[in-house]
C-alpha cells in the first residue's frame, strides 16, 4: 500500500485493487485521511473476467487510468523436482499473466491520451535465481522480459514501461522468516539492512513522474547491493 500512498502524496487519484477489500478499505481510508483521492475496486489476478471487470470498474469510477502498478507477488515454494504443475502455472498466471492482462487493459486509455506509465514490480530473484523458487522465479524473470518488450511497443506513444526489483523488503512475507534466515540474509546485503515498503514507493513515485519521462524498458534495482 507503500506504494498507493506515494502516488496520492504526489497528487494523483488512486484506485486500489486487490481479492482483499478490508486491507483495501483501510488504505483507502487512510489515503482520504490525508488529502488524498482513493477508489477500491475487486481483482482476482488468476482471473482474465476479474481484470477485464475490475479495469472496466476503475475507469468509469475514475476516469482515463494514466499509471499501472503491477504488484501482485504470490508464492507457492518448492523444489522443482517436486513442484506439482498447478504450483507451477498458479504462480504464473498470477504474477505475469495477470501483469499482462492489466498492462493490455490499460494500454487502449493510454495510448489515446498519449502518455502512459505502466510500473512493473518484479524481483531480485528474477535477476539472480533463488532455488526453492523456479515458479515465483520463472514468473519474476518473465515480467522483466515483458517490461521490455511492451517498453518498445509502446514508446512511440509516449508511453513508458519500467521494472522495480525489490530486494529483501520488511513485508509481511519476510516476517514470518527466523532470525537465523535473516542473518543470512544480511550478510549479503551490502547496506546490512531489509528495504522498506518506502524504498520501493520512492521508486514508483519516480517512474510514474514527469522526471523519468525519459527512461523506459529499465530494470531499478532497490535492493540494498545484494544484486548489482
Amino acid at each position: 500500500m507503500a506504494c498507493a500512498k506515494a502516488l496520492a502524496a504526489a497528487g494523483h487519484k488512486v484506485v486500489l485493487a486487490a481479492r482483499n477489500l478490508d486491507k483495501l478499505e483501510e488504505a483507502a481510508a487512510e489515503i482520504r485521511a490525508s488529502g488524498g483521492e482513493a477508489l477500491v475496486v475487486t481483482i482476482d489476478l488468476s482471473s482474465p473476467e476479474s481484470i477485464q471487470e475490475a479495469v472496466k470498474k476503475a475507469i468509469a469510477e475514475a476516469g482515463p487510468i494514466h499509471i499501472l502498478v503491477n504488484n501482485a507477488g504470490v508464492t507457492k515454494d518448492g523444489l522443482s523436482m517436486r513442484m506439482k504443475l498447478d504450483d507451477f502455472t498458479s504462480v504464473i498466471q498470477t504474477n505475469l499473466t495477470g501483469a499482462f492482462l492489466c498492462a493490455q487493459g490499460v494500454m487502449p486509455g493510454m495510448m489515446k491520451e498519449r502518455w502512459g506509465r505502466i510500473i512493473n514490480i518484479a524481483s531480485v530473484v528474477g535477476e539472480m535465481g533463488n532455488a526453492g523458487q523456479a515458479n515465483y522465479v520463472s514468473s519474476k524473470a518473465g515480467l522483466i522480459g515483458l517490461t521490455k518488450s511492451l517498453a518498445q511497443e509502446l514508446a512511440s506513444r509516449n508511453i513508458t514501461v519500467n521494472a522495480v526489483t525489490p530486494g529483501f523488503i520488511e513485508t509481511d512475507m519476510t516476517a514470518v522468516l527466523s532470525d537465523e534466515v535473516k542473518e543470512k540474509m544480511l550478510n549479503v546485503i551490502p547496506l546490512k539492512r531489509f528495504g522498506k515498503p518506502e524504498d520501493i514507493a520512492a521508486a514508483v513515485a519516480f517512474l510514474a513522474g514527469e522526471n523519468s519521462s525519459y527512461i523506459t524498458g529499465h530494470v531499478l534495482k532497490v535492493n540494498g547491493g545484494m544484486y548489482m
